[in-house]
């Protein structure tokens, strides 16, 4: 297979494995951070996550808050994704690499899922301030655990909230301390 294709097959395997996997991790996160779940995208979430969830769910029952069937879902799909990339590009990897690598790419994915969401709650802040909406009950829901020690910690300046600065700069601390347990950058 010529390079750029095989370039351009990985982009779009891995975008959209990584989009579903937002929406995993996403569904995994909303009822740690008591979302409401009848909010119309914590609805989205379900209703796209559902069919692969469920069957596993009557297999593998949540252990305390963790919902085991979507965290199986999720390490499956990061885990053939990775397999597919590997096998497009022509190399190989143990079971042992694919697997570890596939559960810091969630734990990476977790956190960029993190700093997107704190971005968008800035964007949204200045956009409409004080104004509401679903997707911004969803977002203030997953970014207030988050953000609220830095809030408690970093007084206002004038006016403007400077704990998402801080929140994002342990994220990506903690993202590139993650990435060093990274044993195949196939993603």
């Amino acid at each position: 297979m010529p390079a750029n294709l095989a370039s351009a097959l990985t982009f779009i395997i891995g975008s959209l494995a990584q989009l579903y996997l937002f929406v995993l991790i996403l569904r995994l996160l909303l009822p740690w951070f008591r979302a409401d779940f009848h909010n119309p995208i914590a609805q989205a979430i379900l209703k796209a996550t559902s069919p692969l969830v469920i069957p596993l769910r009557r297999i593998l029952p949540p252990i305390s808050r963790i919902d085991t069937a979507t965290v199986v879902v999720a390490f499956v799909i990061t885990y053939l994704t990775i397999l597919i990339l590997l096998s497009i590009r022509g190399q190989t990897a143990t079971i042992g690499a694919i697997a570890l690598s596939s559960l810091v790419y969630l734990v990476l994915l977790t956190l960029r899922l993190f700093v997107f969401a704190i971005i968008v709650r800035v964007l949204l802040s200045w956009l409409s301030p004080g104004g509401y909406n679903p997707a911004m009950a969803v977002i203030y829901s997953i970014t207030d655990p988050v953000m609220r020690p830095f809030q408690r910690i970093i007084p206002q300046l004038g006016g403007f909230d400077l704990s998402p600065i801080f929140a994002i700069i342990l994220l990506g601390a903690l993202t590139r301390i993650v990435s060093g347990f990274l044993p195949l950058a196939v993603m």
